[in-house]
C-alpha cells in the first residue's frame, strides 16, 4: 500500500518576511499604494489627515484578529447576518377542518408491556462480568433460547 505525507497546519498561513504573511503583505501594499496617491493628489495637512486614517485602517485589517480569523472575515460575517432576515420561525396553523378530524380520531389504547428476564446461572456470572471488564468486545458463549421466564 502507498504510503502518502499528509499536510499538517493547513490553517497557518505561509510566512513571507519575517512574521509577516502573503495576505499581510499585499494589504499592506494596497495601503503604501494608496497612501502614495494620496501624496500626489492632496496638500500636505490633508496628506497627512489622510495618511493616519489610511494606516489605522491598513494595519487593522492586516494585523487584527478576532476569534482567532482576519478581521476581513468577521466583517463579511457580519454583514451577510444583517442581510439576512431575523426570525425564522414556522408556525402551522390548523383549519377548522382539521381540528374536528384530529379530534375525531380514536387513540389506540395498547396493552400493558410485560417485561422477562432469565435466570442468571452462576457458572453464567463470571462470563457475564468478563463482558462487562472488556467493554463488550468478548461477546462470550451464546446461550441457548430458556423457556423458563420469569414476570417481572
Amino acid at each position: 500500500m502507498q504510503q502518502f505525507v499528509v499536510p499538517q497546519f493547513i490553517d497557518v498561513e505561509d510566512k513571507v518576511i519575517g512574521p509577516i504573511t502573503v495576505r499581510q503583505f499585499i494589504i499592506m501594499l494596497a495601503g503604501g499604494g494608496l497612501t502614495f496617491i494620496t501624496y500626489k493628489l492632496s496638500d500636505f495637512v490633508l496628506f497627512l489627515i489622510q495618511l493616519v486614517f489610511i494606516l489605522l485602517v491598513t494595519f487593522i485589517i492586516a494585523f487584527v484578529k478576532i476569534n482567532g480569523r482576519p478581521i476581513h472575515y468577521f466583517l463579511l460575517n457580519i454583514f451577510q447576518t444583517f442581510k439576512r432576515s431575523r426570525v425564522r420561525v414556522w408556525q402551522k396553523f390548523y383549519s377548522k377542518s382539521e381540528l374536528r378530524q384530529y379530534t375525531k380520531e380514536k387513540i389506540a389504547v395498547l396493552p400493558p408491556l410485560i417485561r422477562t428476564r432469565n435466570k442468571v446461572r452462576a457458572s453464567r456470572l463470571a462470563e457475564l462480568s468478563l463482558i462487562v471488564d472488556t467493554g463488550g468486545v468478548y461477546q462470550g458463549e451464546k446461550e441457548p433460547p430458556n423457556t423458563n421466564h420469569q414476570l417481572v
